[in-house]
């Protein structure tokens, strides 16, 4: 691990509310100028993290996938540009979306499938990636912080995250909510991996 790139911490949630309620945590604790990538499994909650994260900024309208319009913008607190790069064949495609514009405008700008442009993006965000855990709507989600702002804000995830952190409910963990930092994936780091 380099002094840029910090380690995940890793979230699990039982269903599409909790999913949504744990970006809402985060996106009310957005600053203007922020780039979060999200990326993994396709259906595994991209879009439900995007609306919570917009409700965290006092979004109000309906917030849905921008896969075929491949940009929205949202009114709130702070401005979103909500992006989704699924459908981009090739990485010079990326230039005609104006993001170097997006993000010096003090809004905060959220990518699907943002990995798939990784070479075209400066080098601080926050890496969300959401896969499938072992029940329907069990997810898990990694927060990765990349790059020195981000990096700079490592307590703040661990916050938003920490309700979340532990091994997936229903492996002796109490059903009515989510687990503390106290069950935490095994290595005594509040959930952190390498």
């Amino acid at each position: 691990m380099t002094a840029e790139r910090a380690a995940a911490l890793v979230a699990h949630t039982r269903t599409v509310d909790e999913t949504r309620a744990l970006a809402e945590a985060l996106g009310e604790r957005a600053r203007p100028g922020d780039l979060v990538l999200l990326a993994g499994d396709l259906g595994a909650g991209k879009t439900a993290f995007a609306q919570g994260f917009g409700a965290g900024l006092g979004i109000t309208e309906t917030i849905t996938s921008p896969t075929f319009t491949l940009a929205q913008e949202y009114e709130g607190r702070l401005r979103m540009h909500h992006l989704d790069v699924y459908r981009l064949d090739q990485l010079g495609e990326v230039a005609g979306l104006g993001l170097a514009e997006l993000l010096d405008d003090g809004s905060v700008v959220l990518i699907e499938w943002g990995d798939k442009i990784l070479p075209a993006l400066p080098s601080d965000y926050l890496e969300v990636r959401l896969t499938f855990g072992e029940g329907d709507d069990d997810r898990r989600l990694a927060f990765r912080a990349v790059g020195p702002t981000w990096s700079l804000r490592t307590r703040t995830i661990a916050e938003v995250v920490g309700p979340y952190v532990g091994p997936p409910r229903g492996n002796g963990t109490s059903p009515d909510g989510p687990p503390g930092p106290e069950g935490a994936a095994g290595n005594g780091t509040g959930g952190t991996e390498a």
